[in-house]
């Protein structure tokens, strides 16, 4: 039996057994001291589907989302494939070191839990949770998440207006620190192209020039980056 493709990526094969409705209540917390999240797409869906797989290359819907923070391309596959889905909980962007709490119902069958959001600000760095097994006993759940580098995209750690469209190299905004200026880029390709964890960003202490649009002392982080609280009640 061939596992489905829905426009993400091969997922792994529904594990056997029934897989019953759930009431969840799931909170994201920002860890990181300088990086803003976009806003978080919070979905239970089956276990033959993913958002995304490290080593794989990105879809073109993952793409969209970690370059840009858009959801909609997510948002219609998940819908296509009958997902339970909250989108965007905090109304906005996630600041370091806060929270967002969204109530989610699932449906039989939605029995894993993705979330994922771009992180600003960088040039294609998101947090994901990829398919985690939603538990059948009632409890609270911590889960923590690591920065990804969706591999589309260069990490010149330049902040470049209009840059969030797919294929337009730039970071599109820095929120919370203003940048740097007149950096000459950190590099103009990447060896890794397919998903991986993220290296960080580098940043410089030259606000004026520097290869980096950003600051070391502000943007620059270690995992986990993210807290998801999961409480199934």
């Amino acid at each position: 039996m061939k596992t489905r493709i829905l426009s993400l990526i091969a997922g792994t094969l529904l594990s056997s057994g029934a897989a019953h409705a759930a009431s969840l209540e799931v909170k994201v917390t920002n860890l990181t001291q300088g990086i803003y999240f976009t806003p978080i797409l919070i979905s239970a869906h089956t276990g033959d589907a993913m958002l995304f797989k490290t080593g794989e290359k990105a879809s073109e819907a993952l793409q969209a989302m970690a370059e840009g923070g858009s959801l909609d391309g997510l948002n219609t596959i998940l819908t296509g494939i009958n997902a339970n889905t909250v989108s965007n909980p905090a109304e906005g962007l996630l600041a370091p070191v806060t929270s967002t709490m969204a109530d989610l119902e699932t449906s039989d069958g939605n029995d894993k839990l993705s979330i994922v959001a771009m992180m600003l600000p960088t040039n294609d760095g998101f947090i994901g949770l990829n398919s985690w097994q939603i538990p059948s006993e009632a409890g609270t759940y911590h889960v923590y998440l690591n920065a990804y580098d969706a591999g589309t995209e260069a990490n010149n750690e330049l902040v470049v207006d209009g840059s969030g469209a797919p294929g337009v190299l730039g970071i599109p905004a820095s929120p919370g620190a203003a940048p740097g200026t007149l950096g000459t880029g950190v590099t103009e390709d990447e060896a890794n192209e397919m998903i991986h964890i993220h290296r960080g960003n580098l940043g410089d202490d030259d606000a004026s020039g520097g290869k980096s649009d950003l600051h070391n002392t502000v943007h620059r982080w270690l995992n986990p980056v993210a807290k998801v609280t999961i409480t199934v009640k």
